[in-house]
């Protein structure tokens, strides 16, 4: 499966399945439905298929751009600066076997994981630069200000310093700081097993959504809401679990309790950063596993 058609169904399914407090199948924004999300991994397409070709930054700037271009609202800023170095990963040797061709096959997830640390480690300034451009493009709510590197000027470090700089306070930054440690490390472990459980797309991805929020405290949420309503969001996440998730009824009563808790008319509780983690844990899982 080549990296970007990874990248599109990554975002196709995590949007399809119903991740409390997030857009999902008859559960919209205000501000976005869920046909926006859908039109914004169609978009991405273009941009994604030259990912192996141009620059890590401009591929982003790229699928901002072409998706400003079907939707007003911020739909994938942060889907597209998770799953970017990972499909630029992906076609970055074609001389090698594990990744290549247009069906499923099973590779090493070690390989993957060590090219996208080559991947962020190859970044420039003007990668930094670029996304700096993508993101005030995306305009995402509760960014805030910083003493050095803000993203409202011009950086002088490389993509990969500017998100160590961030990594103490945004989810994604941490993932590029630390080589995608949570995807490899916990997302694409606990989608594996779920799948290999017998458990469908949606119910996988719902559970390890549930496992990410339980872990570790969004921070889009932290951003909008305050440090107070992220860690709620991730008590009832641990609760969910507890209460068996969605393999049992008491657990997905708790996830539709969940849901209602996390939702208010400006989407502050929504976990969109650990939703894009979701992500970037189904894109290693399609590659690596298959899609069956």
């Amino acid at each position: 499966m080549t990296g970007a058609a990874a990248a599109q169904l990554a975002c196709l399914l995590e949007v399809s399945a119903p991740k409390p407090g997030n857009v999902s199948p008859g559960r919209h924004f205000a501000d976005a439905r869920y046909e926006d999300f859908l039109a914004s991994a169609a978009a991405i397409g273009g941009p994604f298929a030259g990912v192996a070709e141009r620059p890590l930054g401009q591929t982003i700037r790229l699928a901002i751009e072409a998706t400003a271009g079907w939707t007003e609202s911020n739909t994938n800023l942060g889907l597209v600066l998770v799953l970017a170095p990972l499909a630029r990963a992906v076609g970055s040797d074609p001389g090698d076997v594990p990744f290549r061709g247009q069906t499923p096959v099973h590779g090493d997830s070690r390989l993957l994981r060590e090219r996208v640390c080559r991947v962020l480690e190859e970044t420039t300034v003007e990668d930094a630069r670029e996304v700096y451009a993508a993101i005030r493009r995306a305009s995402p709510g509760g960014l805030g200000q910083v003493e050095s590197q803000d993203v409202a000027g011009d950086p002088d470090v490389t993509l990969l310093e500017a998100m160590r700089l961030g990594a103490g306070r945004d989810g994604i930054a941490r993932e590029y700081a630390t080589g995608f440690e949570v995807t490899f490390g916990l997302g694409a472990p606990t989608l594996g097993r779920a799948r290999s459980d017998g458990l469908s797309w949606d119910d996988a991805i719902v559970e390890t959504f549930l496992t990410l929020l339980a872990a570790t405290p969004d921070t889009h949420v932290a951003r909008r809401a305050g440090a107070a309503a992220a860690d709620d969001a991730s008590r009832l996440a641990r609760a969910a679990l507890d209460a068996g998730g969605v393999r049992a009824a008491a657990g997905r009563r708790a996830i539709d309790e969940m849901d209602v808790a996390l939702r208010d008319p400006r989407n502050m509780a929504n976990p969109g950063t650990t939703a894009d983690l979701t992500a970037a844990a189904i894109f290693v899982t399609l590659v690596c596993g298959g899609w069956r």
